[in-house]
Parts: C-alpha cells; sequence; structure tokens
C-alpha cells in the first residue's frame, strides 16, 4: 500500500488543494473524493500518476470552491485562511513558505477559482500550461492569459518588501514578548503607524468583524494582561498562539521594514484544529 503513488504523493496533493482552498478541513475532503476517484482508474492507462492526481485533485478542489464561494459570502465578520502547524523545516523552502503563508492565502482568497487554480499549478507548482489547460477545462493560450492576470493581480497585493528568515523571527519574538506584558509603549515600537488588525472570529469566538487601522487603536486592543503567549511556526512562518480563559487564537504577522504592518488573528476554534500536530507541506 505504501507504494501506491497516492500515498507516495499525498503531501503534495494536501498541499495543492490546501493552496486552493485555504481549508485544511476541505482539503482533506477533496483528497478522500480523489482517492475514490483514483481508486476506479485503471491503473495501466495512467502514464504519469503524479500528474494525473494533481489534476484530479484540482478538478474536485474546483468544484469545491465554486460551492463554497456562497458560505465565504456569507460568512459572520472577515474571513481568514485556517492555519496549519509547521516545522521550521517548511521554512527552508523559502518559494513554498511564502505562497502558503496566511499572507499570501488571504490575497489567493481575492481570486477567482479558476484564476486561483492556474496561479497556484503555475506559480507554486510549476505545472506546464498543457497540464493545467487540461485540469481546469481551458485552452493552454487561455491558460496563459489567465497566469498573466492573475499574476499581476497577487503582485499588486502581496506584501512588497522582501523579509529575511532571521528579521521576520526577530520582530515577531518582539510582538509578542510585547503581548505577555501587555505593556502598551512596547507594542506600539513594535508595529507601523499604519498597521492592520484583521481577526476571524466565525461568529463563534470574540474578534472584530471588521479591520482595524492604526496602531494606537490596535495597541489599545491587544494590550491587555492574562495571557498566555507561545512561539510557534504556522505556514512556514514564525507566529503566535495565544490563549485566554481556556480559549486559542493564532496570529501570523507581515513584516516590512523592521515593523509588523499587519496581524492575522484567528480565532474561530473551527479553524484551529491543525495546531497540534506539523501538517506536511511539500511541492
Amino acid at each position: 500500500m505504501t507504494e501506491d503513488p497516492f500515498v507516495v504523493h499525498r503531501s503534495l496533493l494536501f498541499t495543492v488543494a490546501y493552496e486552493m482552498l485555504g481549508s485544511s478541513a476541505d482539503a482533506e475532503d477533496v483528497l478522500q473524493e480523489s482517492w475514490l476517484r483514483w481508486a476506479d482508474v485503471d491503473r495501466t492507462q495512467v502514464r504519469d500518476p503524479r500528474a494525473y492526481l494533481v489534476r484530479t485533485v484540482t478538478r474536485q478542489a474546483l468544484n469545491r470552491l465554486r460551492t463554497l464561494s456562497r458560505s465565504r459570502e456569507e460568512y459572520v465578520g472577515e474571513w481568514l485562511p485556517e492555519p496549519l502547524l509547521t516545522s521550521p523545516d517548511v521554512a527552508e523552502d523559502i518559494e513554498l513558505a511564502e505562497n502558503v503563508s496566511i499572507a499570501m492565502l488571504t490575497v489567493l482568497e481575492t481570486l477567482g477559482p479558476t484564476e486561483r487554480a492556474v496561479f497556484v499549478l503555475r506559480e507554486v507548482f510549476e505545472v506546464p500550461y498543457g497540464e493545467i489547460a487540461e485540469a481546469v477545462g481551458k485552452s493552454a493560450a487561455a491558460v496563459r492569459q489567465i497566469a498573466r492576470r492573475a499574476r499581476e493581480h497577487v503582485a499588486a497585493r502581496r506584501p512588497r518588501v522582501p523579509v529575511s528568515r532571521s528579521e521576520q523571527q526577530a520582530v515577531v519574538e518582539r510582538f509578542l514578548a510585547a503581548l505577555r506584558t501587555g505593556r502598551l509603549q512596547e507594542l506600539l515600537d513594535v508595529m507601523a503607524p499604519d498597521v492592520v488588525l484583521i481577526a476571524d472570529g466565525g461568529g463563534l469566538a470574540s474578534a472584530a468583524q471588521a479591520p482595524i487601522h492604526g496602531a494606537a487603536l490596535v495597541a489599545s486592543m491587544l494590550a491587555l494582561p492574562g495571557r498566555a503567549v507561545s512561539a510557534v511556526w504556522l505556514n512556514g512562518a514564525p507566529a503566535g498562539r495565544i490563549e485566554v480563559d481556556g480559549r486559542v487564537a493564532a496570529v501570523s504577522l507581515v513584516v516590512e521594514h523592521g515593523k509588523v504592518t499587519r496581524i492575522h488573528a484567528i480565532a474561530n476554534p473551527r479553524k484551529l484544529t491543525r495546531l497540534d500536530e506539523p501538517a506536511e507541506l511539500t511541492r
């Protein structure tokens, strides 16, 4: 069984589905559906099992994205991706870590389903245009145009300042230390003046239902005592886990010029089920 191509490539297939959906629960459902289809395939007719499985997962993820679009429109408050606990090793693949980051997945959420699939397969996994065309049901020429538009869309919205792993980690550690003490000035010192806080409670946990802008307001909301704050690796980057009165939240940060410019705080308990065991992400 361990030699079955689906098992061999499972981490890759999960990463593809997660990149497209921003949810590990939905990604697992897509893998289950894809496995059922794979089980019925005549393997002697499959020349490239890896490519075949990626196409299958892509099609199932596209179907899931389209059915999820209405529920996400009706979501209570801000919708953020589901964070995954990862090992520091994921950060060694800089491109993978950047593309599975909470910040990038939030940007990908602004793409249409087909655009997102094309961007993920081409830019993250370097799938040939012809194979992408088969997966999304478009011509190769159309896929090239979609890829160009998606790249431009993402480039206009992603963080523009490259940050080294050491700088990112140092700023995150300063931010988490300020959270532990609850000292207002320490928080102000580590955040950019125009910092933005985006929180996701999903109607199940206390969270601001619209983005909070400005260091003074964000710091006043975060400078509270009685929190247990620990450093974790989420989606290939240093991040934080916060516990208050038994309630948990995951915090992911965007860092530019040595300051925190964006804070993603996920408190929806349904999205915090993957914080105890590292997920295997690969390309």
